[in-house]
């Protein structure tokens, strides 16, 4: 009696642990569950520019409804507002003209941030057909700006610094604001000063932009249709998502469970064994987020998600007991007979679950070895708990309907089906043939296989970013250095030798932190490139003769060359206040004690090469150069991600066959009959070739969360050939058409578990879902067809 109470006190001491463990746990959505225990440097840039970078702040926003001047008016009103707000570091929606203060810093400081100074610019042929340029630019559209500038800055030095600060492609513009191609919707841009990681920031933001533009649209009524706001970019894609998988991971599970719950009340006819069958699986759902979130420090939304299997798959040790433990109908349980003659069997089912999932501990996808825990965690903890703690809790009378004519029914079935036998191993040729024939798409190895965003979102996505001219921000030229003046140097060389690659189309432009601030010996040798006062007076006076100009008109611009050539460099403290600050802090970051300049590349939107880069171009081209003290590395963001997943992919695989290798080592030192151990594996393996073979057959490539579902498989088959195994060898007839219809019970709660998933609109948990709910139930029947002729399986068939 002490070691029962010990038993029950151990029990409510984890579960209330667990409990306190999981309320203070911390989940997340984001990619931290695609970030490598130990990452490369190239794979800790991607991460960084996925999580921080600038892509991952952006919100891209369009006013649809109305008609034009109310949408323009709506956006300027938007826009205005946003722009008063902190926590977005720019707010742009193509309204001519620039800030006062922003202004005020580009003609201050522009002849240390104009790309275009250098010795030979001030000479007399270079002054000449600059100012020739610039008589030009009098009459055109610009010329009234230019007109008010001219006689202080007649080389153009301030259109030259804005126009550097310019994407390469412009959006469209009508009444005062940037447009859609089609004209049916006003676009603005934000860039939040949350990271693309921070999804509570992201969230904040978010809703302050549909605030802003409630209170907006309620200032400025309109007729007609009632305008709407659409909001897109990584930022919405990343709060949709975490708010689809909580969603989700609540919904199925709640279906989930009331799904089992009927079934099992129809089976039990009880209620209080219903219930008292649901406490393995809540104690195995605490431990296994408790041991992730010890683990781990994060639990991954997906994570939790992946719970909703537990139900399916941890309800079966209650179900065995239930079932079992039942000498007759209504003739009362024998717990001690049960824990003789089956928990050893069970306890192998389990134990070949985890080494299954022990195989994906050591995987370098953290997301795996995620799942991994969580499922070696809740299944130890469902099964201790059946064997430990149900049977003190369970009263001695409690009876549950008679199913011995369901194992009954199901043998009988199976038995007939025993007769082409020798036609399942059809399956393994079949398989081999389609698998080989389809080997190179058998596996889906992109990233965004497991994104929850809707292809309907991602379109619209592309159209808003088509509409604007904005670059994916995909290809990145990143030079990592100790300090932000060697990172910025390197830098200016990366951007001079990319120069050419505009010139040639290969690319379309790119953007650089030295466009918003230079290196200080960047200053410092243009501020060289400036002429003393007397000697510009006299190149400007040789190089006007042929123009209309007066050179008396010009001493203001001769006093601010001169100004400039002593003036100390500009620095991040001297654009404060201006909107080009955030874009000097949205490419130069510091991670740690390291500094990145980031150079993204945009692609020429015609041509051959349209919407794409040649990235071994690119690297060819910044690979040459010398930049001491600095590392330069070209980015693809798709690429490497693509590359990073299908290492995880290529990795899990060989993880599985090993996870396989101790399974059948396992059964090799427990069975010690390589007959019994092929019975064993035979139905697992049939499964798993039929569930890869219709996937390949139905031309759908699979996931690395298909892999896990084929590894799920493994563990929950593995119980019932086992079962099948005993009962051919060891069991009497008697009881051995209530055995196999506790196999059929828990086989068909496991289907609906993972049939629920199945239908889930997240990737990740479709995939398990698709595959597990078919794989099991034939794992079942192969189990049961495959069982020797003359056992007493067969005998319990036709009793």
């Amino acid at each position: 009696m002490r070691a029962r109470l010990w038993h029950l006190g151990i029990w409510l001491a984890c579960c209330l642990v667990a409990a306190v463990i999981v309320g203070r746990a911390h989940y997340t959505a984001d990619l931290s569950a695609f970030l490598p225990d130990t990452p490369t440097p190239a794979q800790q840039m991607l991460v960084e520019q996925l999580r921080e970078g600038p892509a991952s702040r952006l919100i891209l926003g369009a006013v649809e409804g109305a008609d034009a001047p109310a949408r323009a008016a709506l956006s300027s009103a938007l826009t205005e507002r946003l722009r008063a707000d902190r926590r977005f570091r720019s707010v742009n929606n193509g309204e001519s003209g620039t800030s006062s203060a922003d202004q005020q810093f580009v003609f201050g400081h522009r002849y240390l941030l104009s790309t275009r100074i250098e010795p030979a610019y001030f000479e007399i042929a270079g002054l000449r057909a600059t100012l020739q340029e610039s008589v030009e630019l009098l009459g055109s559209p610009l010329g009234l700006l230019a007109k008010d500038l001219y006689t202080r800055d007649p080389t153009g030095e301030t259109l030259q610094v804005i126009s550097q600060l310019l994407r390469p492609t412009q959006p469209r513009s009508a009444d005062g604001v940037w447009v859609s191609q089609d004209g049916l919707r006003a676009l603005l841009v934000a860039e939040t000063v949350a990271g693309g990681a921070d999804t509570d920031g992201q969230q904040q933001v978010i809703d302050a932009v549909r605030t802003a533009f409630a209170a907006v649209q309620a200032a400025q009524p309109t007729r007609g249709p009632q305008p709407t706001l659409r909001l897109t970019g990584p930022a919405v894609f990343a709060v949709d998502a975490r708010a689809m998988i909580q969603h989700e991971a609540v919904r199925l599970s709640i279906l989930s469970s009331l799904l089992i719950a009927t079934f099992l009340l129809l089976i039990y006819r009880s209620a209080r064994a219903l219930l008292l069958g649901m406490l393995p699986v809540a104690s195995g759902a605490l431990a296994g987020v408790a041991a992730v979130s010890l683990g781990f420090s994060v639990v991954h939304g997906v994570t939790l998600g992946f719970g909703v299997t537990l139900i399916g798959e941890s309800v079966d040790y209650s179900v065995y007991l239930f079932i079992q433990g039942q000498r007759q109908a209504g003739a009362g349980r024998d717990h001690a007979q049960w824990t003789r003659t089956f928990w050893p069997t069970i306890r192998l089912g389990m134990l070949t679950s985890v080494c299954g999932f022990a195989s994906l501990l050591p995987s370098s996808f953290p997301g795996l070895a995620q799942l991994g825990l969580y499922s070696i965690a809740g299944l130890v903890a469902a099964a201790l708990v059946t064997r430990f703690v149900m049977p003190l809790l369970l009263p001695a009378a409690l009876s549950i309907g008679e199913v011995a004519p369901l194992g009954r029914a199901f043998l009988g079935i199976t038995h007939r089906l025993g007769r082409v036998r020798q036609a399942l191993w059809l399956i393994p040729l079949i398989a081999a043939a389609v698998l080989v024939a389809d080997r190179d798409h058998l596996w889906n190895r992109e990233l965004s296989a497991l994104s929850p965003v809707a292809k309907s979102a991602q379109e619209f996505d592309s159209r808003m970013r088509a509409d604007l001219g904005a670059a994916d921000v995909r290809t990145l030229v990143v030079v990592s250095a100790a300090d932000p003046e060697k990172a910025l140097e390197a830098a200016d060389t990366v951007t001079g030798a990319l120069g050419p690659l505009v010139a040639s189309g290969a690319i379309a432009g790119f953007d650089s932190p030295t466009h918003y601030l230079p290196a200080v010996s960047v200053q410092r040798r243009r501020q060289a490139s400036l002429p003393a006062a007397a000697a510009l007076r006299a190149a400007f006076a040789t190089a006007i003769r042929t123009l209309p100009l007066n050179p008396d008109r010009f001493e203001e611009f001769f006093a601010d060359v001169e100004a400039a050539r002593h003036a100390p460099p500009v620095n991040r403290r001297d654009m404060e206040g201006t909107s080009i600050a955030s874009g000097a802090d949205a490419l130069l970051i510091r991670h740690g004690s390291r500094w990145s300049a980031l150079v993204p590349l945009e692609a020429a939107h015609s041509g051959a090469g349209a919407y794409h880069i040649d990235v071994g171009l690119v690297t060819r081209t910044v690979g040459s150069l010398s930049t001491p003290g600095a590392e330069v590395v070209v980015l693809d963001l798709k690429r490497e991600s693509d590359s990073l997943y299908s290492g995880y992919l290529s990795e899990a695989v060989r993880l599985s066959l090993a996870g396989l290798a101790a399974i059948l080592l396992l059964l090799a030192a427990t069975l010690r009959s390589a007959a019994r151990i092929v019975r064993v594996l035979a139905p697992l393996l049939l499964a798993v070739l039929a569930v890869m073979t219709t996937f390949a057959l139905a031309g759908h490539a699979m996931t690395i969360l298909h892999l896990v579902g084929l590894l799920l498989i493994v563990a929950i088959g593995s119980n019932y050939s086992l079962f099948f195994d005993r009962e051919a060898v060891e069991h009497d007839a008697a009881t051995t058409a209530r055995t196999v219809a506790s196999l059929l019970v828990a086989n068909l709660t496991t289907v609906l578990g993972f049939g629920v998933l199945a239908a889930s609109s997240v990737p990740v948990l479709s995939a398990v879902g698709s595959t597990v709910a078919p794989g099991a139930f034939l794992a079942l029947v192969f189990a049961a067809i495959l069982a020797p002729p003359g056992s007493r399986l067969q005998t319990a068939s036709s009793a």
